[in-house]
């Protein structure tokens, strides 16, 4: 009995388009985000697939982005589980901050390493790996055993959050997770095998628009 797991990154923040570090701060979706976000549901529907359960962060982005999609795909009163575990990268002092003011306070150099280490965090903040230490247990104990017993799972959530789903997912290593971008409002949609590894991975909709 095969599940599937589909995960969905929000579509573009206020923040995103401003070019600030958001993390655990709450901006909604730009009109773009609201666009990228009903594409990925309309992909979705394509498939004709019928979700049993969500899960999204606690943050209104992805939280807007779930309901895009659950509208799209019909099913706008789904069961919808709202936790912090799938919150976005808690970026610190860093949150709120222009990147390029951010690269003049501390340097071109120190900022990458924030942005691109896996277990060096910003002050204040979550490295990638802290991220994943709070995002794996999750995803083991409430998303996981519902896949297992041949349940379809949304989640909509962020891009580190969604990352550390994706190392496990596809077995990458600490390098290869730092490469990874994810598109906003792109459906990744993962068939699992009963011992929990991929059968199958689809991406739904066009990746050049990946940033």
């Amino acid at each position: 009995m095969s599940g599937t797991l589909v995960l969905v990154r929000h579509g573009q923040s206020e923040w995103n388009l401003k070019n600030l570090f958001t993390g655990w701060k709450d901006p909604d979706l730009t009109e773009l985000g609201v666009k990228e976000a009903t594409a990925g549901g309309k992909a979705l529907a394509e498939t004709g697939i019928k979700f049993d359960i969500a899960f999204t962060s606690a943050l209104t982005r992805a939280q807007h982005t779930c309901k895009l999609v659950l509208d799209e795909v019909g099913q706008p009163d789904l069961e919808t589980i709202r936790d912090e575990a799938l919150n976005e990268r808690d970026y610190g002092d860093l949150a709120g901050l222009n990147k390029d003011d951010a690269r003049k306070k501390w340097g071109e150099e120190q900022v990458h390493i924030w942005r691109r280490s896996y277990d060096v965090p910003p002050p204040g903040g979550e490295s990638l790996k802290d991220t994943g230490a709070r995002v794996w247990p999750y995803y083991m104990t409430d998303i996981l055993p519902r896949v297992l017993r041949g349940e379809k799972v949304l989640v909509a959530a962020h891009g580190n959050s969604l990352r550390a789903m994706v190392m496990v997912l596809d077995r990458m290593t600490k390098e290869e997770i730092l490469k990874l971008n994810l598109a906003t409002g792109v459906p990744m949609v993962y068939t699992l095998k009963a011992d929990s590894t991929v059968a199958e991975k689809k991406i739904l909709g066009d990746m050049s628009g990946a940033h």
